[in-house]
């Protein structure tokens, strides 16, 4: 069926149009600026039309044709009148769906119930189902606790406080329970959803295997991303008022978003049946096995994909998340510009390591190689198995090499000690006149000592990455000189 997305551009939508796609279904996305979904992978294999929920405007001709509807427009973070706005614009999207004849509205919804004191936030995420329900069209709302991926607001403010943080004193809501669920499977619930037929509404509670406190979440989250046992102090003294400062001042998360969710916090969010999502999903990912999979990064750096690549990895990061989510990569790049060719600057790269050493401040390699040896590591002691030929998976001194593109790009991951994961990393692009050269050192920190030895080795980086750039450039075109002799 034809299939619009609102939304797209954020977390959910980013990840449910690739899931669409790969079950076989048209998909239009609704977006108020063409230019946000350009980046995306799969923005050649959608239509996109401009709409706006809030005025109503092109909304009926975003929906003219479509069978159904995916509803993911929410103003958590657009100021204090958020549940205004998405009053208004529900209101909008319903009358909008009624005219245009969609036949079934799905709409991402939160856990709550309604007999407690529900958040600000909570009580506008429900709100807005019963005003799509109010229409003549059928609407499935679906309601979830913290969505784990990487990406997910409430999982980035779970993944920062929990890196940066070894010991936190915390308010009570510590303590309270919530059934976290994996966006894989949310994405499946949300496809069969879209795929009910009839025309009758559902309401669908769906939570994963685990029924949690956020303390359990985070010591959990503290083992898959192999950091340190936290020391966790709940104490009855810090407001939401505070709650909503202290996670701004140590999470990248924006105010605005970071308050309406700290109020939900106070409420137990949890599924007394969640016989619909073992239906609908079978197996369901444990809150462990889903944070794992959101630790998981793919490259060391941003690579061309493909939307049926994001649909089978939707916990990763996707150019759609806001800046704000994912893990920090810090990295330190450096391009220039060469008469040699790239098969020359390619031969150059791949001399690296070994007897050749790495073009800069020799000396300080070695040093590394020895530290690393003292605390258990490789060290420099597996040197190379050939003085200028590269292998895809083979060990290359504390490094081990992950991909080989002759005369393009080499990257290698290292596998010395550290505090996160290291890259370093060549693409080279061919040329009228020579070629250009863009060298890449990056760094997903772990935890706060991540962060300190990024930072402690950074007024460094200039020195010892610039050297070995300008090493690599002259070895390129010593053997330019070379070839032109011959």
């Amino acid at each position: 069926m034809r299939v619009l997305v609102t939304g797209a551009s954020g977390y959910i939508g980013g990840r449910l149009v690739p899931a669409l796609l790969a079950a076989g279904h048209e998909v239009r996305c609704m977006t108020r600026k063409r230019g946000r979904l350009t980046g995306q992978p799969w923005f050649d294999d959608v239509e996109v039309i401009e709409a706006d929920a809030i005025d109503g405007s092109g909304l009926e001709r975003a929906m003219q044709g479509c069978e159904a509807a995916a509803y993911l427009i929410h103003s958590m973070g657009s100021g204090t009148d958020f549940d205004r706005r998405d009053r208004d614009a529900a209101r909008q999207f319903a009358d909008s769906a009624a005219t245009a004849g969609i036949s079934r509205i799905v709409y991402l919804g939160g856990l709550g119930r309604a007999e407690d004191t529900l958040s600000a936030h909570l009580r506008s995420r429900h709100e807005v189902g019963r005003i799509l329900a109010s229409g003549p069209t059928a609407v499935t709302e679906v309601r979830a606790a913290v969505i784990i991926g990487s990406g997910s607001v409430s999982f980035e403010m779970l993944r920062h406080l929990t890196e940066v943080l070894p010991v936190m004193v915390t308010p009570r809501w510590v303590r309270t329970r919530c059934q976290p669920i994996a966006i894989r499977d949310v994405l499946k619930i949300l496809v069969e959803a879209i795929e009910t037929t009839g025309s009758d509404s559902h309401l669908w509670e769906v939570g994963g295997p685990d029924s949690i406190t956020y303390e359990d979440m985070m010591r959990i989250y503290a083992q898959e991303a192999g950091l340190a046992r936290r020391v966790i102090l709940p104490v009855p003294l810090l407001s939401p008022w505070l709650s909503k400062h202290w996670i701004g001042l140590v999470t990248p998360l924006p105010t605005g978003v970071a308050k309406p969710l700290v109020q939900s916090l106070r409420n137990e969010v949890v599924v007394d049946d969640n016989s619909i999502a073992e239906q609908l999903v079978g197996e369901l990912t444990s809150y462990r096995e889903s944070v794992a999979s959101a630790l998981r990064p793919s490259s060391g750096s941003v690579a061309p994909t493909r939307w049926s690549d994001a649909a089978a990895a939707p916990a990763e990061s996707l150019p759609s998340d806001p800046e704000w989510s994912g893990a920090k990569l810090q990295s330190h790049e450096l391009v220039a510009s060469t008469s040699s060719s790239s098969d020359n600057v390619f031969w150059a790269v791949s001399r690296i390591g070994g007897e050749v050493g790495y073009y800069s401040l020799g000396w300080a390699w070695k040093l590394r190689g020895v530290v690393d040896s003292l605390v258990g590591g490789v060290g420099l002691r597996r040197g190379r198995r050939d003085p200028e030929i590269l292998r895809q998976g083979e060990a290359l001194d504390f490094w081990r090499v992950s991909v080989v593109e002759p005369g393009r790009h080499l990257q290698l991951h290292a596998e010395m000690r550290l505090p996160g994961e290291a890259w370093l990393e060549w693409r080279i692009e061919p040329g009228d006149e020579g070629s250009t050269i863009r060298q890449t050192a990056s760094f997903y920190p772990r935890g706060l000592m991540g962060r300190l030895y990024w930072f402690a080795l950074t007024p460094f980086h200039g020195a010892i990455f610039s050297q070995m750039m300008r090493g690599v450039l002259q070895a390129a075109e010593n053997r330019d000189a070379v070839t032109s002799l011959r």
